[in-house]
C-alpha cells in the first residue's frame, strides 16, 4: 500500500525530470551558476548528463558573500560528478546598491553574477541557466528580474518544479544535495537598511561555521550590530538551550557581544517581513504562476 500510495508522486516527479532535460537539451550549450545546493544542484547535475562536459560548465561566483564551506561544497560536488566547473570572482561589494542593502539588494548582486558570466557564457556560445524554482517566484527575490534581463534561463521553472518536486528528483537521482538545507548568501543575514560590509559578512560567516562545529545543521544569524539573533530548525531548539554556553561562546568568539535565541526557529527569507506594503515586486513577465 505505501508503495502505491508513492507512485503517483514518483511518477510526476520523473515526468519534471523528463521535463527538464528535454529543456536543457533545447538550450544546446549552457553555463549553470552553481552555488552547491539542492536547486543549482540538480540543474548542473542534469545539464552535465544531458550535455556533456563539452557543452556545460558550472560556475561558482566566489566573493565574501559566499561561505567558506559552501566554496567548498561546490568543488567536493564537481569532482564527485565529473563536471566541467570553474570559479569566478564577483564583487557585489564594490556596487553601492549592494552595499546599501535596500530591499532591491539582490537586484545588484544578480548584476553583478550576470556580469561575470556573461563574458564566460559569450566564450561557450551559451545561455546562462540559474537554479530558480517555480515557489522561488512567490518570495521577494528582485534577483530573478536582473538575471532576466540579461537573458538568464529558468529550466526548473520552465519543467514545473516545486521545492518539493527538486528534493524529491534530486533524492531519485541519488544526488547527495537532496537533503540539503537552504544556504542563502550571507548578505541576507543583515536587515535591510543595515549597510553591507566585508567586516559584517566576515563575522556572520564566523559565527555560522563556529555553530556548525558544534553539529546544528540548519541555522541563520541574523546581525544587529554587536547582538546576534540565532535562528535553529525547531527540531533543534531544544539542544541550543540544553547547550547554550555552548552556543554562546561559539557566536561570541565571532566577536558579537549579546546572543538571543528565536524562538520561532529558523525562518528563511523572514528578514522580508520588514518590507513595507507594496514593497515585494510581482514575478517577471512571462513566469509561472
Amino acid at each position: 500500500m505505501p508503495a502505491q500510495a508513492h507512485a503517483p508522486a514518483q511518477a510526476k516527479t520523473q515526468a519534471r525530470i523528463a521535463a527538464l532535460r528535454e529543456s536543457l537539451a533545447s538550450l544546446q550549450r549552457v553555463v549553470i551558476a552553481f552555488s552547491g545546493g539542492v536547486d543549482s544542484g540538480l540543474l548542473a547535475w542534469t545539464a552535465h548528463d544531458v550535455l556533456g562536459a563539452e557543452r556545460a560548465v558550472a560556475v561558482t561566483a566566489v566573493s565574501p558573500s559566499l561561505a567558506r564551506s559552501e566554496r567548498t561544497g561546490c568543488h567536493q560536488l564537481a569532482a564527485a560528478w565529473g563536471m566541467r566547473w570553474m570559479e569566478v570572482e564577483s564583487d557585489e561589494g564594490s556596487r553601492p546598491g549592494y552595499v546599501a542593502n535596500g530591499p532591491d539588494r539582490c537586484y545588484h548582486c544578480k548584476s553583478e553574477l550576470m556580469d561575470r558570466l556573461a563574458p564566460i557564457a559569450a566564450a561557450e556560445g551559451a545561455v546562462v541557466a540559474l537554479g530558480v524554482n517555480v515557489d522561488d517566484l512567490a518570495d521577494h527575490r528582485p534577483g530573478q528580474r536582473a538575471a532576466r534581463e540579461r537573458g538568464a534561463v529558468f529550466p526548473l521553472v520552465e519543467a514545473g518544479f516545486t521545492k518539493e518536486l527538486v528534493r524529491g528528483a534530486a533524492r531519485q537521482l541519488g544526488l547527495a544535495v537532496w537533503d540539503k538545507p537552504a544556504a542563502a548568501c550571507l548578505a541576507s543575514r543583515v536587515p535591510y537598511g543595515t549597510p553591507v560590509t566585508l567586516g559584517t559578512l566576515t563575522q556572520v560567516s564566523a559565527a555560522e561555521e563556529s555553530l556548525r562545529a558544534l553539529g546544528f545543521r540548519d541555522l541563520r544569524v541574523r546581525h544587529y550590530g554587536d547582538l546576534a539573533r540565532l535562528e535553529f530548525a525547531v527540531g533543534e531548539l531544544n539542544r541550543a538551550v540544553k547547550d547554550r554556553l555552548q552556543v554562546i561562546s561559539a557566536v561570541r568568539s565571532a566577536g558579537y557581544r549579546y546572543v538571543t535565541l528565536d524562538l520561532e526557529g529558523l525562518r528563511s527569507g523572514n528578514l522580508n517581513d520588514a518590507l513595507p506594503q507594496g514593497a515585494r515586486p510581482d514575478p517577471p513577465a512571462g513566469s509561472a504562476p
